[in-house]
C-alpha cells in the first residue's frame, strides 16, 4: 500500500502514471524538509440541507424521519395531547390519524396484505376496537380495516397490542405503499392461473423491512392479479400485476399509473414478467419514482403524473438499470385482459373451491361497517366451521374460505343470525361508500349513511335483472373511486346543504371506463328521486341484455340528462 497522501483523484483511484508522478513530486519536497506528516487533514465540511425551497411535507420529513416520530406519540400519550401540525402529518407514518376537525381522536388504518386475516388476529382487533375505540370498524377499499376515535394516551396500547398479533399499521398512510391487495379467492379460486398471496406477503416483508420504501413522493398502491374469477380492481393501481398463460407457461403482465381519483387506468408496460422475478421488478419501479416523482406538487406527485412527462419505454429503460438485465417484451399482438368480472360481487354467495369438497362463502357487507361483537361471532364461525381464516376484500365485505359441503347452511345460517346475508340485490350488492363526513375532514357529505338510504329506497322501487354498482366518495380523494362505477357521485356541499355530483357510465377490468358528469350539484333531499328518475329511464330505453354502462355510453350527455329527467 503507498504512503502517499492523495489516492484518488476526482473520485477514481490513481492510476501507475498518476501514481509515479505523485512519488516523484513528494520526493523531492522531502528532499528539502517539506514533511506532511503533522499537517492534519482539511475537514470535510458536512453538507447542510436547505429547508428554504421544501413544500411542507418534505421538509417535516427531513426535519425528523416520521418512523422516528414514536417518542412523541409515547410523550403525548402521557398527557392524552393532541398532536400538533407536524405530528398529524408524520403519526401517519405509525398509521395514526388525527381526525380534526371532525373528531379530536384518532383513527388507526391497519396493514393486512392481501386482506387475508386469521381468526386470532380478528378477535384482538375486535377487543382493541371494544376497549380502546368507538366500536366502529370500517373494512376499506383497499381490503383493510380502519378504527376510529382513538384517544392520545390510548394510541401506544393499539399500536402494541396490534403489532403482537403479527400485523402492523407502519406506512399506513402518507407517502407510503399501501395495504397491498390480492384475489381474496387466491389460492382457493378453481379458475385462477396461480396464486399469488405468497407474492403478496413477501412483498409485504421487503417493504416493512427496507426503511427506503417509507419516503415517496405520495401514495402508492399495487395489486396482484392471479388471473381467477375475482379481480383485484388491479387497472386502478400505481402497479397492477396480472397473471396471463402464454402457451404451458405464467407469466405476469405489469401495467402502470393507475388512479381512478385522477382518471387514470393503469397502461401496459408491454413486459413479460416470470414469477420468480415479480417483486425484484415491482421493487425496481418503485425505486424508479421515489428517484423521480415530484416532490414540489403534491396534486402533481402520484406515479401517473410521471408517466405524463416520461414515456413507458423510458420508465421501462430505468427499471432494467436497476435490474441489471433486460426484461422479455410481450408479443406486439398480445393484449392485456384484465379481470373478466364487470359486477363487483359476484363472489357473494357459496362456490365450490379448487379443494374438492370445500367452499368459500362471500359475505354482503353493505358500505363496509361492522362491530366488535359481529367480527368475534365472524371469528367463531370460521373456527367452527371453517379453517380458521377469513380474507377481507376491496369490496368492503369479507370471504369465509374452506367451509365443508356439510356445513354450507349453517354457516349461512349463522351469518344472518348476525346481521350479515350471502346474498344481496344487484342494487345494493354494487354499493361502495368512502368514509364519509362523520369521521374525515375532507368529506363534504355522508356517504355511508346515505348510500344505506338509497338502497333502501331504490330496492323497493325496482327489482332489477343486471347489476349496477354505485360508488359515493366524500371528496375528490375518491376513495370510493366514484368514476369507476355505473352511477359515481362526489359529494360537495349545495347551499351549505350535502350534496352529489352525478357521474355515469364508469367501469374497470374489461369495462375500462372513466365515468362522465352529468349533473351537478343535487341536493341529498332530491337525491333518493333523481337515481329514480336514471334508473327508470335506463330500463324504459335500453336494448335486450343492455347494461346500465353500455347504455350510457351509447348516448351524448344531453340525450342521458333527457332521458334521466323525464318521468315518461
Amino acid at each position: 500500500m503507498s504512503n502517499l497522501p492523495i489516492q484518488h483523484v476526482n473520485g477514481e483511484p490513481l492510476n501507475d502514471e498518476q501514481r509515479k508522478y505523485l512519488e516523484g513530486f513528494f520526493a523531492g519536497l522531502a528532499a528539502h524538509g517539506v514533511s506532511f506528516g503533522d499537517v492534519d487533514p482539511m475537514p470535510v465540511t458536512e453538507k447542510k440541507v436547505s429547508f428554504d425551497d421544501l413544500i411542507f411535507e418534505e421538509r417535516v420529513k427531513r426535519e425528523l424521519h416520521p418512523l422516528d416520530a414514536y417518542d412523541q406519540i409515547l410523550e403525548n400519550a402521557a398527557t392524552n395531547k393532541a398532536p400538533d401540525k407536524e405530528e398529524i402529518f408524520r403519526f401517519k407514518w405509525n398509521g395514526l390519524f388525527f381526525l380534526t376537525p371532525n373528531k379530536e381522536a384518532f383513527m388507526a388504518r391497519l396493514r393486512i396484505p392481501g386482506g387475508q386475516l386469521k381468526t386470532f388476529q380478528l378477535r384482538e382487533l375486535a377487543n382493541v376496537a371494544k376497549e380502546l375505540t368507538s366500536g366502529y370498524v370500517q373494512i376499506t377499499t383497499r381490503a383493510n380495516f380502519q378504527m376510529r376515535l382513538i384517544q392520545p394516551k390510548d394510541a401506544p396500547e393499539v399500536l402494541r397490542r396490534i403489532q403482537s398479533i403479527g400485523l402492523h399499521t407502519r406506512g399506513a398512510g402518507a407517502d407510503n405503499i399501501r395495504n397491498l391487495t390480492a384475489n381474496p379467492t387466491a389460492g382457493i379460486d378453481p379458475h385462477e392461473l396461480i396464486d399469488v398471496m405468497p407474492f403478496c406477503h413477501e412483498l409485504a416483508q421487503i417493504i416493512i423491512n427496507d426503511r427506503s420504501y417509507y419516503d415517496l413522493p405520495r401514495k402508492f398502491n399495487i395489486a396482484f392479479d392471479g388471473g381467477g374469477l375475482i379481480g383485484t380492481v388491479e387497472d386502478t393501481n400505481d402497479i397492477g400485476a396480472k397473471a396471463v398463460k402464454i402457451g404451458d407457461e405464467i407469466f405476469f403482465r405489469i401495467a402502470l399509473g393507475g388512479a381512478t381519483g385522477h382518471k387514470s387506468f393503469a397502461r401496459d408496460l408491454g413486459v413479460l414478467v416470470k414469477p420468480s422475478e415479480l417483486n425484484k421488478v415491482i421493487a425496481a419501479i418503485v425505486r424508479i419514482y421515489i428517484a423521480n416523482g415530484n416532490r414540489g406538487d403534491r396534486k402533481k406527485a402520484r406515479l401517473k403524473h410521471l408517466l405524463e412527462t416520461w414515456s413507458l419505454e423510458k420508465y421501462l429503460g430505468e427499471v432494467e438499470k436497476i435490474l441489471g438485465y433486460k426484461l422479455q417484451r410481450a408479443p406486439a399482438d398480445l393484449k392485456l385482459e384484465f379481470s373478466d368480472s364487470k359486477f363487483p360481487h359476484s363472489h357473494l354467495g357459496v362456490h365450490s373451491q379448487k379443494q374438492k369438497g370445500l367452499n368459500y362463502i362471500g359475505v354482503a357487507m353493505p358500505v363496509g361497517q361492522i362491530t366488535p361483537k359481529q367480527m368475534l361471532r365472524v371469528a367463531e364461525i370460521a373456527d367452527l366451521y371453517g379453517s380458521g381464516e377469513i380474507r377481507l376484500t376491496v369490496w368492503q365485505n369479507f370471504i369465509i374460505p374452506n367451509v365443508p359441503d356439510a356445513y354450507v347452511e349453517t354457516v349461512k345460517k349463522a351469518l344472518r343470525k348476525i346481521g350479515f346475508d350471502t346474498q344481496q340485490s344487484l342494487l345494493r350488492g354494487g354499493l361502495v361508500a368512502c368514509t364519509g363526513n362523520s369521521y374525515c375532514k375532507f368529506a363534504q357529505s355522508n356517504t355511508k349513511r346515505h348510500a344505506l338510504e338509497l338502497a333502501d329506497y331504490l330496492d323497493k322501487k325496482f327489482s332489477l335483472d343486471a347489476p349496477i354498482n354505485i360508488h359515493l366518495t366524500g371528496c375528490p380523494n375518491s376513495c370510493a373511486q366514484h368514476y369507476m362505477g355505473d352511477i359515481g357521485l362526489l359529494g360537495v356541499k349545495v347551499r351549505g346543504e350535502d350534496g352529489y355530483h352525478v357521474f355515469v357510465g364508469g367501469g374497470f377490468g374489461k369495462n375500462q371506463a372513466v365515468g362522465r358528469q352529468i349533473f351537478s350539484g343535487i341536493t341529498v333531499n332530491d337525491l333518493q328521486p333523481t337515481l329514480e328518475k336514471m334508473l327508470k329511464g335506463y330500463l324504459r330505453r335500453r336494448e335486450a341484455g343492455e347494461t346500465f354502462q353500455k347504455f350510457t355510453q351509447r348516448h351524448e350527455l344531453n340525450t342521458l340528462q333527457a332521458i334521466f329527467t323525464n318521468d315518461e
